[in-house]
């Protein structure tokens, strides 16, 4: 038995499931934290969603079928909840979710917790240049490596599509990193 089906077997137990879910939030809080951060910009904004992803998470562990590894499982839910944020934000503020993400990029060089140089500022800049899933790709890819089967599973699309969106970003964010 590998340690997911172990852990996820705890999770669907009662017996089991809070000290699983703690083992399961010391597993995986840091990389989705990165996962949302790259997607929603702001730090605070960040603690927000990861906490409603994992309480999602733990509401709905029971309906989880093993269909796809656990982590993809839970990226999806964490991406979901981040898009939506996002799109609760732009209509609580009566803005395009596109000017949402600008503004959380204008913001970032007051964030205390964001660390980079005016170079990362200038590729986050970039990338939010870029549509959604293609932000969504090259974020995935680039910042934290996640293999294109793996991305295949969390965001429900083929291989080749995801290949072609962040080959299709890498031009784009050339250009835009040239040109300004």
């Amino acid at each position: 038995m590998t340690d997911e089906s172990k852990l996820l077997e705890q999770l669907q137990s009662n017996q089991y499931k809070d000290s699983a879910f703690k083992e399961l939030i010391t597993l995986y809080k840091e990389r989705l934290y990165w996962h949302i951060r790259h997607i929603v910009k702001s730090h605070d904004d960040t603690d927000d969603v990861l906490q409603n992803t994992f309480i999602k998470i733990y509401k709905n562990i029971h309906n989880f079928k093993g269909d796809s590894k656990l982590f993809s499982w839970m990226y999806r839910i964490a991406t979901n909840e981040s898009l939506t944020f996002i799109k609760q934000r732009a209509k609580q503020l009566q803005m395009s979710n596109e000017d949402i993400k600008q503004l959380a990029i204008d913001n970032l060089k007051a964030d205390v917790y964001f660390e980079g140089d005016d170079i990362q500022y200038k590729l986050q800049q970039a990338i939010a240049t870029l549509p959604e899933k293609q932000q969504l790709v090259f974020n995935m890819k680039y910042f934290q490596d996640i293999k294109y089967k793996d991305m295949a599973q969390i965001l429900d699309t083929s291989e080749g599509a995801l290949k072609a969106s962040y080959h299709i970003a890498i031009k784009k964010l050339e250009d835009y990193l040239t040109n300004n």
